[in-house]
């Protein structure tokens, strides 16, 4: 089956410019062409993008179904744009042995979108003893990742990162010093103060970042910190890679949108790990961005329940949805206010991640490559409305504002997957 997508435009050479796509047998098949088509969508003037990809989901099932599972959490991904997903291994049980990891594959199946696995770093994700990266690499681990948690054992790390540079995977660091976090709820500061909260310091995912590029410098791995945070942690990178290590990271939106000056009370919507910080660090995740230092955007999706989220900064767990608002969020507040260039904003949401992580089977907006695709309304205003969602958690700080971005339409291997009429949006 064939199917025309007309009247769309695109980036073509770095300009916006009118784009129309013929998808034939779940690849795209030609630009601009007069073909007919068994289907024709006529986009009135969206934007096609080549589909998001978001190294940085957390699914929930098997362990959490209460929170997500993998039908909700690829709906919520199509819903936002993205096509391929990274999603993590903080389940029960941990992903963490051949039989396991392959079993968590085939229920990844059942999603609408591409979802990529992590393996775990260590077994349980406990930190204490590495996993057999070999049996797993085998299994169609892509990268491996403790995410939730950070590697306290300096051994550990070190054995980890030797066996994965030998394997050439990228060992994605949740960089976290819990001794030096202790009992913190949000950034250490004149809020924490304010609202009479324990402050988390920003020397706590600093002072782990600055071991592990040691450790990596030394060993060769591709080490990639995920959700940076912290100006130290930024500028420690950036001296990194001048020096040749083979770093990379990533921001999430919500640390590119708010800082700690957003919470004005006792409100658990606006509390995630890391915590949001000052604006000068908001400000450095930006500068950060724009000068190459951090490399692509990633949500960092972890969906909880209402009643989680209900019991105030001590009492909740940490974590925000962020599948289905990231684009609009990001193009509302940096494109069409002129701060950034689209294409940036697409290299970073999309092309970068795919690179930098070798993704195979993703499709890029190019002749021949599957028709992975997603279709932009950028010039109406839409609502962020929590009855919107298809992820099963709410949790945002992002519901009730206005943004333009809202998704039309997405396609994996040029099936529809989402569409904006159908779903009620």
């Amino acid at each position: 089956m064939s199917l025309l997508l007309k009247n769309g435009c695109g980036i073509v050479a770095g300009q916006l410019q009118a784009l129309n796509v013929l998808v034939e047998a779940g690849r795209i098949k030609q630009f601009n062409g007069d073909d007919t088509a068994d289907k024709v969508v006529d986009l009135q003037h969206a934007f096609i993008s080549p589909g998001l990809v978001d190294v940085h989901v957390h699914l929930r099932e098997p362990g959490f179904t209460n929170k997500e599972t993998v039908k909700t959490g690829s709906a919520a991904a199509a819903h936002g744009g993205f096509t391929t997903i990274g999603a993590m291994a903080n389940l029960n049980p941990t992903p963490d042995n051949g039989e396991l990891f392959m079993q968590q594959v085939k229920l990844n199946q059942t999603g609408t979108v591409k979802i990529k696995q992590y393996a775990p770093v260590t077994k349980h994700r406990q930190g204490q003893a590495v996993v057999n990266f070999e049996e797993l690499q085998a299994a169609g681990a892509f990268a491996f990742s403790d995410d939730g948690d950070g590697i306290t054992n300096a051994n550990v790390m070190l054995t980890a990162m030797k066996q994965l540079a030998a394997l050439k995977l990228p060992l994605c660091d949740h960089a976290q010093d819990m001794d030096l976090t202790q009992s913190g709820v949000i950034n250490a500061g004149a809020t924490a103060q304010k609202l009479g909260m324990p402050g988390v310091n920003n020397v706590s995912e600093t002072a782990q970042i600055a071991r592990n590029l040691v450790l990596a410098q030394a060993t060769g791995v591709h080490y990639h910190v995920c959700h940076v945070s912290t100006k130290e942690s930024i500028e420690l990178v950036r001296i990194a890679k001048a020096s040749g290590v083979n770093v990379t990271c990533e921001v999430t939106p919500h640390h590119l949108l708010l800082d700690d000056t957003n919470i004005v009370d006792d409100d658990a919507q606006y509390k995630m790990n890391p915590p949001l910080r000052s604006q000068a660090d908001r400000l450095a995740c930006v500068a950060g961005l724009m000068d190459g230092t951090i490399d692509m955007i990633a949500t960092d999706h972890a969906p909880h329940t209402d009643k989680e989220k209900g019991q105030g900064l001590l009492a909740s767990p940490n974590g925000i949805v962020g599948s289905e608002t990231a684009f609009a969020l990001l193009y509302t507040k940096f494109v069409s206010s002129g701060i950034w260039p689209l294409h940036k904003l697409i290299e970073w949401m999309s092309i970068a991640p795919t690179q930098i992580f070798k993704l195979t089977n993703v499709g890029q907006l190019k002749i021949g490559d599957p028709a992975d695709l997603a279709i932009f309304d950028l010039e109406h205003s839409t609502t962020i409305a929590a009855n919107q969602f298809l992820s099963k958690g709410h949790n945002s700080p992002f519901i009730g504002q206005s943004v333009y971005g809202g998704t039309v339409m997405t396609l994996v291997n040029g099936q529809i997957v989402y569409r904006r009429d159908s779903n009620h949006d």
